[in-house]
């Protein structure tokens, strides 16, 4: 099944309560994550969007109010998408709440992988299809020792992929290394790379 925009269900959005938005909101303040680009994290999105070939890459943490990605990789080739009014979008550090698929991800506290968005009438019709054109996207919790989930790694393309088992384990092992990291750093004060 195709997401089709003329049927009157195709824009719905089906965000899910993030309950634990509050507490979480105050775990990533004890921990400095969520408020500025942070380059180790970055560089940890790049090189995840170097290992599964992919124009995007994201460190995201979720707030009560927003999305962060401290850690951005877009290829230099990634696409950009012109609008109706000739303006063009770019992915950059914030989302709202209710765009991307991450937010799902947070609240499932689990992996999702989406070969074709579009086949999903529950995500196809999501802003960020139309805003950016992403079609595929792959992406895991991170969720610290505490149990929270303090948001996702991820990567996104604009062409429908075939992830498989060995994206999904990749995205799974990255994230889990990419939390042990960040609490090594909480802990120790070391460095993420």
């Amino acid at each position: 099944m195709r997401y089709d925009p003329s049927r009157p269900a195709g824009r719905l959005l089906l965000t899910p309560e993030d309950k634990e938005a509050p507490a979480r909101t105050r775990r990533l303040g004890e921990l400095g994550l969520g408020e500025r680009p942070e380059p180790e994290l970055d560089a940890y999105a790049g090189r995840l969007a170097e290992l599964t070939g992919v124009p995007y890459a994201m460190v995201n943490f979720i707030d009560e109010h927003r999305q962060f990605f401290a850690g951005l990789h877009r290829s230099q080739g990634a696409p950009r998408v012109v609008r109706a009014d000739g303006t063009t979008a770019v992915l950059g550090r914030e989302l709202a709440r209710d765009h991307g698929f991450c937010p799902h991800v947070v609240v499932r506290r689990k992996a999702l992988v989406l070969e074709d968005v579009r086949d999903y009438p529950r995500f196809a019709g999501n802003p960020v299809v139309d805003e950016f054109g992403i079609h595929s996207y792959l992406g895991a919790p991170l969720i610290d020792s505490t149990g929270m989930t303090l948001g996702t790694l991820c990567v996104a393309d604009t062409q429908p992929r075939p992830w498989g088992r060995s994206g999904l384990e990749t995205i799974k092992s990255s994230a889990a290394e990419l939390v042990t990291r960040l609490e090594r750093r909480e802990t120790d004060g070391l460095p993420l790379l």
